[in-house]
């Protein structure tokens, strides 16, 4: 017994509740960690709850587990002690409940059902190679050494490329997939391309695009692009179609054509480059976004009520980016900064293609109500008739309606204020020629309209402030046919001097039938009077395109509640001079009540009482007093407010609150692409206007059915025939098909493909 006793002894010795060792680590006060010897034990109050040797990771997740699930100990404590992450504390929770011990042993060897890698990088390190991509690089790209990349081309029967070398050709190729050219062929030996593992299957590619490659067969299977993806070998995934009968939303793709015309994909691959190596890339995100506006999925989060696999049909892929992948994307678009540079290249896009349309120019901000906890600048929301947390965007659009480019107030500044900033950009987007700016009386200011004249533009505007009225002899009918409209008006035109007599403008001012006289001015001389009335009037195409975007694409809806600090040497309302200004104000109202008491007590002052000025002034000596008194304060608040400066940078204004805004750079990104969106929709209705008679009254909404409705979805020899489903009526079905035979003439190609876009419409039953 002896010996026994002594082993006990040493135990007892070595895992004492009071040992003070430093191999003891304290989970908390209750539980500790003790290790010697390559072995550990837990203890709870001096009782081992576990012990095991060191390195045995299944023994030591069971402990874990076992000191959380019994309550000894929280996740963080217990992922502390052990020198592991809660998250991987949790995952061993899971681990248990569902398989036991023997599930926190984990996997040996590779995983099954994971495809192997070796083919499919020796793939693409291949087609690196033939892009002239640096063994150096290569290696980067796939995290591994150079030396590695070496021995994997020498293990294939890399050559490099000579002038003698013939091209090959690739075999095998199946539906909806072609090779690459022949330049981008040329110095692949044939050993490299017959070694084993290696499928000559290559992606579809875009003549504007760079030339992607798919090892996918199944197009409802793109498991092994994703996995390129996540080694970094490719920056988007090839479009693969499936064919398919009544696609929920196949009716979408009537609007790739003018889409692709648009340049909003050559403009993104212009200004961002790429948004690194993704299965979602920059192409595909671009193309979902615009989709998902036309389709009406007017925020990320209403991607929770589609199935991914339709809208995924319709992009050529397995399934479409969810919620969160397009969020991160946006992320990742909004770190780049570029989207005011992208709004400008869209612009020149735009103008290069109908210039005719921008030789007027319509300017308006919209206001956008914040109803978060922030504190934002307000702005009067004209619509609710209230003064709200807001940010305003500034929108130009041409003389059709159609919008050009759109830019956000650094703090709702009125429209005197961003004239001057958007017309710059105007001018970087269209040249020198010379413009007509059109807008309403929140830009008022003679002072501005001297300088835009000067700067080159032309103004028209409505006239501001109390005006004498035109005499009803000055007022004569005007008639003309605009733009196949029948105007007919009654109007006054004559000269206006303004800006103290050194500023000569034009005044076209129209008689309603109810005598109401609307005052127009404008600096252009060459239009006839009732033209110019017509393009006044016309503003009411930019408020129409507010009211839809708001209904239609969500205009006003945060694509986030991301803050970011504005500047704080911004200069605004001093809010000293503010108080000092309402006080006078109050003053003012003052002295003038009590000057009219003062009259009133004149003007009843009986001469046969009081016939002499000195007897009324001393009965109303008290009366006089406050005159006096109230005048005196009058001058002593001038005085103060006018020692004070109207305008103070925003840091001196705020205190000690932090100078913020709400992040700008994605609602920026997604205005443009709503822009797009609402451009190709416009061109559709004009195309489709020669076939419809009732374009103008219902143009858009037919549009909209046919992009909302379902088609049938076929790819073979290199065409994407889309066919869609009737509309509710034959003449709008004949319509339809006449829309499709426009667009199928310009032979266009889906985006990221060499598959011609083909549209027809099923005839009624």
């Amino acid at each position: 017994m002896l010996p026994v006793m002594s082993k006990q002894g040493e135990q007892g010795a070595l895992f004492a509740e009071g040992d003070g060792s430093s191999e003891a680590v304290v989970v908390n006060e209750r539980c500790r960690i003790r290790t010697r010897d390559g072995h550990r034990v837990v203890t709870v109050s001096g009782i081992v709850l576990a012990q095991y040797a060191v390195g045995d990771r299944m023994a030591e997740a069971h402990a874990i587990v076992g000191l959380v699930q019994q309550g000894w100990a929280d996740q963080n404590d217990v992922a502390s002690a052990f020198s592991v992450s809660a998250r991987t504390v949790r995952r061993w929770e899971e681990r248990f409940e569902v398989g036991g011990l023997r599930a926190l042993a984990g996997n040996v060897g590779y995983p099954a059902g994971r495809v192997r890698v070796l083919g499919l990088r020796t793939k693409a390190v291949l087609e690196l190679k033939v892009g002239s991509v640096s063994n150096r690089d290569i290696a980067k790209r796939f995290g591994v050494n150079e030396k590695t990349i070496r021995k994997l081309l020498r293990r294939t029967g890399w050559t490099e490329p000579t002038t003698e070398q013939p091209s090959f050709d690739v075999e095998g190729c199946g539906p909806n997939v072609s090779a690459f050219s022949t330049e981008t062929r040329k110095g692949v030996s044939k050993r490299a391309l017959s070694s084993p593992g290696l499928d000559a299957r290559l992606s579809t590619v875009s003549p504007a695009d760079e030339p992607w490659f798919s090892l996918d067969t199944d197009p409802t299977n793109r498991k092994r692009d994703r996995l390129l993806a996540y080694l970094g070998v490719i920056d988007d995934a090839a479009p693969m179609f499936r064919t398919g009968e009544r696609v929920p939303g196949g009716g979408v793709l009537l609007a790739v054509p003018e889409l692709v015309a648009s340049g909003i994909f050559e403009a993104a691959r212009e200004v961002y480059g790429g948004i690194g190596p993704a299965f979602y890339g920059l192409r595909t995100t671009m193309l979902a976004m615009l989709l998902m506006a036309l389709l009406r999925i007017k925020r990320p989060e209403n991607l929770k009520e589609h199935v991914p696999d339709d809208l995924g049909r319709v992009l050529g892929l397995d399934r479409a980016p969810e919620v969160k992948t397009l969020r991160r994307k946006l992320a990742r678009f909004a770190s780049l900064g570029r989207a005011a540079e992208f709004g400008r290249e869209l612009a020149r896009r735009r103008v290069a293609a109908r210039g005719e349309a921008v030789g007027f120019l319509y300017v308006d901000g919209h206001v956008r109500v914040y109803h978060g906890k922030r504190s934002l600048p307000k702005a009067h929301v004209a619509r609710m008739r209230l003064s709200m947390p807001a940010t305003t965007d500034y929108w130009v659009n041409d003389a059709t309606g159609d919008p050009l480019f759109v830019v956000t107030a650094e703090a709702n500044e009125h429209l005197t204020q961003m004239l001057s900033p958007i017309l710059k950009e105007v001018r970087g987007v269209v040249g020198e020629r010379r413009l007509t700016v059109v807008f309403d009386r929140g830009g008022w200011s003679p002072r501005l309209f001297a300088k835009l004249v000067g700067d080159g533009f032309d103004i028209l505007t409505y006239r501001k402030g109390r005006v004498r009225k035109v005499p009803r002899a000055a007022f004569r009918g005007h008639a003309a046919m605009i733009e196949g409209r029948a105007l007919t008006y009654t109007l006054a035109d004559q000269g206006v001097l303004l800006l103290g007599r050194t500023l000569r403008l034009r005044q076209v001012t129209r008689l309603s039938t109810d005598g109401h006289q609307t005052p127009i001015i404008t600096s252009r001389r060459d239009l006839s009077a009732i033209e110019v009335a017509y393009r006044m009037f016309g503003r009411w195409r930019q408020e129409n395109f507010f009211k839809y975007l708001r209904e239609e694409y969500a205009l006003d809806a945060l694509v986030d509640y991301q803050l970011e600090l504005a500047d704080p040497n911004r200069e605004v309302p001093n809010p000293v001079w503010a108080a000092l200004d309402a006080k006078m104000r109050e003053a003012r109202t003052a002295v003038q009540e009590v000057a009219a008491r003062y009259g009133h007590a004149a003007l009843d002052n009986l001469e046969s009482d009081r016939p002499t000025m000195r007897g009324f002034k001393i009965a109303n000596a008290r009366v006089a007093d406050e005159l006096r008194l109230a005048s005196l304060l009058v001058s002593e608040l001038r005085t103060r407010r006018d020692a004070v400066s109207k305008r103070v940078p925003i840091k001196d204004a705020a205190g000690e609150e932090p100078i913020i805004r709400l992040a700008t750079e994605r609602k920026l990104l997604t205005n443009l692409v709503k822009m797009v969106a609402y451009q190709a929709e416009s061109d559709l209705v004009r195309l489709m206007a020669p076939d419809y008679r009732r374009t103008e009254d219902e143009g858009r909404t037919l549009i909209q059915s046919a992009l909302a409705a379902p088609a049938d979805i076929a790819a073979t020899n290199g065409e994407l025939r889309v066919t869609l489903a009737p509309m509710s009526s034959a003449h709008r079905t004949r319509a339809v098909a006449a829309l499709c035979a426009k667009l199928n003439q310009a032979a266009v190609l889906f985006p990221g493909s060499r598959l011609r876009l083909t549209l027809a419409i099923r005839a009624p039953r």
